[in-house]
């Protein structure tokens, strides 16, 4: 999920870049939904690990 945010981001800044304000909005509005989202259930996965009370696999 972290690398289509990561995407989103570099089409967002090449068409900033080639003048596309439109695209280029809409992309970094994407990305950045994208990677809350990503934070939000990186958050979940590591309270769930921490309430199991188990060591993480290696």
């Amino acid at each position: 999920m972290l690398g289509w945010a990561i995407t989103f981001l570099i089409v967002a800044l090449i068409a900033a870049v080639f003048g596309f304000g439109g695209i280029a909005a809409a992309s970094a509005g994407i990305a950045k939904m994208i990677f809350f989202v990503f934070i939000v259930l990186f958050l979940i996965a590591v309270l769930a690990n921490a309430l199991r009370g188990r060591a993480p696999r290696v």
